[in-house]
């Protein structure tokens, strides 16, 4: 089941697709942030998996602001372009605001137990470790951060568990860049950091063309044991 919830900040409001279980047990809620492309196909998808397997999924829209609602494809030239000019327009500080008013909402949803998850993929891996550094949830999982090592020395204020993927060949976080963020990583016992070798940015894309489904399906099943363990 899918329905839509909206969250209230001070500078306006902003809808999140929410996947509901079948089962009408309490819940967790996995709050999933998405890549350049906007709350799209691939992310309603990531969104509709995790409600299969039993928890509430919420995808808020990051780009409220500059063009809400937007849903857009790697297959179109021209939604990489879009989605860079966003990327690049786009407010960190201001995203994590956001993500943790979402969090705040999902502890007292319908349904819910409480308990939150943040995961996220490129853009979405970026603000699943700054919300991790600078706010509050019960576990993360990021997926191949674009600009981590830009703020990798906050990694000493993550405090809550936060499982990190890294793609060995990532065209976007290069190898210096992927040093600096093992580096920065390795004092805090609250951050697992696993690298894939071979793998390009977003490997774990479902359809993607760099989609890596023997990296993809070891991650995944990664990421479903550590929300199991603190969810």
């Amino acid at each position: 089941m899918t329905e839509s919830l909206s969250i209230k900040v001070a500078d306006g409001s902003f809808d999140c697709y929410v996947a509901r279980p079948a089962s009408a047990a309490a819940a967790p809620v996995i709050v999933v942030i998405q890549e350049i492309f906007g709350v799209n196909a691939g992310i309603r998808s990531i969104a509709d998996d995790y409600a299969a397997k039993g928890y509430i999924a919420v995808a808020p829209d990051l780009f409220w602001r500059a063009e809400p609602g937007l849903s857009m494809s790697e297959d179109q030239p021209g939604d990489w372009a879009r989605g860079f000019a966003l990327y690049s327009g786009y407010d960190f500080d201001g995203g994590v605001d956001d993500i943790a008013a979402v969090v705040a909402a999902a502890r007292g949803m319908a349904g819910a137990t409480g308990k939150v998850g943040v995961t996220g993929y490129c853009l979405g891996g970026l603000m699943t470790f700054l919300t991790a550094a600078r706010a509050d949830a019960d576990v993360f999982v990021a997926y191949y951060g674009g600009s981590t090592e830009k703020y990798a020395a906050e990694a000493v204020n993550v405090k809550r568990p936060l499982l990190y993927h890294l793609a060995g060949e990532d065209e976007y976080i290069g190898k210096d860049a992927q040093a600096a963020i093992h580096a920065a990583f390795k004092g805090n016992q609250n951050i697992e950091p696993h690298t894939y070798p071979g793998c390009n940015h977003a490997f774990a894309r479902p359809g993607g063309n760099h989609y890596d489904a023997a990296a993809a399906t070891l991650a995944n099943s990664r990421t479903d044991a550590f929300f199991k363990q603190y969810l």
